[in-house]
């Protein structure tokens, strides 16, 4: 079996739910739902979902970077937001990232989010060379 690793930012809620920011198996990294929050906790782009989908990412690009990967070895996304009639400043932010690797994804509308102010959350998975 391959050798497990998580990794974790030091947030209290990932202890008090029991989840890790990443766990990576083998060549295979799974990112959890991250959300555009800065290290204090706060929401950024508070009703902007082109903002908050970039934050996300950018958030998500140094993680990947702190395991030895990166956004081009993304092969997967998975979108939810609380508005998709929105989805195009989702989609111009994803786009701006993503246009030249196309991984698989999907998108999703959901009631709510764990804060009123989040409007999306992403999945990633990746791989490493």
């Amino acid at each position: 079996m391959s050798k497990r690793i998580n990794i974790t930012t030091g947030s209290p809620w990932e202890d008090k739910v029991g989840y890790s920011r990443a766990v990576q198996v083998g060549n295979i990294i799974e990112v959890s739902g991250t959300t555009a929050t800065d290290k204090e906790g706060n929401i950024v782009g508070v009703n902007d979902l082109y903002l908050q989908t970039k934050t996300i990412i950018e958030t998500v690009k140094n993680v990947l970077e702190d395991m030895g990967s990166s956004l081009k070895h993304v092969v997967r996304t998975r979108i939810y937001t609380t508005d998709i009639s929105r989805w195009e400043e989702i989609g111009k932010a994803h786009g701006e990232f993503f246009s030249t690797i196309k991984p698989a994804t999907a998108m999703v509308e959901i009631s709510r989010l764990v804060n009123p102010d989040m409007l999306v959350e992403i999945e990633f998975t990746a791989i490493t060379e």
